[in-house]
């Protein structure tokens, strides 16, 4: 009997350590599985947070490079306004140097060829003895000359009804000039 009795012990020890190991080994492999899990939702997770940077540099470089670009281009442009500005007071200075009074009464005499002079007043910044005797025909044919505040240096001829008038000063000449240069390269 003792000997059934220690047969029925060791059954139940041996049955109960089973069930544990049975038990255990479900508990280890749920636990192996939730750590898979945990793992690949880790890894998942670090893959999209690279993916989400690298498309951020890349969108980061394309705007830097953009930017760079950009600004090359408004340097240039700049640049090319400047050399145009420069040079335009450079064309404007040479154009009132070169109104002279022989270059004056030569314009306007041929801007009133063909005219009756009596119906113009010619309006110039100065009006010098050696301009008035250049165009001492016209004047005697009744061109008025007087200085006018708003012109620097050449001149405009207005007809007297103020039917309109022609005008040849210096800002002018210069607005007429600019445009065969307006294409300069650099």
């Amino acid at each position: 009997m003792e000997l059934q009795i220690q047969d029925l012990l060791s059954s139940i020890k041996k049955e109960g350590i089973d069930a544990a190991n049975t038990q255990a080994g479900a508990i280890i492999a749920d636990a192996q599985k939730k750590a898979e899990g945990i793992i690949k939702d880790a890894n998942a997770k670090a893959s999209a947070a690279k993916e989400t940077a690298e498309r951020e540099i890349a969108l980061l470089k394309e705007s830097a490079k953009a930017g760079a670009e950009q600004a090359k281009r408004d340097a240039v442009l700049a640049f090319k306004a400047e050399i145009k500005n420069e040079f335009e007071k450079i064309l404007s200075q040479k154009v009132k140097d070169s109104l002279s009074d022989e270059s004056l009464s030569k314009l306007i005499k041929a801007a009133l060829a063909g005219e009756d002079v009596s119906k113009y007043t010619a309006e110039l910044a100065e009006v010098t003895d050696g301009l008035k005797a250049k165009l001492a025909d016209e004047i005697r044919g009744g061109l008025e000359i007087k200085t006018a505040r708003n012109v620097k240096a050449g001149f405009k001829l207005a007809a007297k009804d103020g039917s309109g008038y022609f005008d040849c000063s210096d800002e002018e000449i210069t607005e007429m000039l600019m445009p065969y240069f307006k294409d300069l390269t650099f």
